[in-house]
């Protein structure tokens, strides 16, 4: 049940990050974010600003081309 509703309204960076088979303390250490930082980036709770080092990391780490770096870190609001 909880797989059916999973990737809706679910944060793009967690999505990928879990496709990459990692932890929000793995992947927030190996980009040198602060993990608290990450964790408000994943839920939304802040806008992501990720400085030129942390997006080059985050690329590296997630496998990804910057081209598909979700430009929204946090859930996605819909019409609420």
């Amino acid at each position: 049940m909880a797989e059916d509703k999973s990737k809706a309204g679910e944060s793009p960076l967690k999505q990928l990050r879990e496709k990459a088979g990692l932890t929000q303390e793995e992947l927030a250490r190996r980009c040198r974010i602060p993990l608290r930082t990450y964790q408000r980036w994943e839920s939304g709770e802040s806008a992501a600003r990720p400085n030129i080092p942390q997006v080059k990391a985050l690329c590296r780490e997630l496998k990804i081309p910057i081209e598909q770096l979700p430009d929204e870190f946090g859930p996605s609001q819909g019409s609420e």
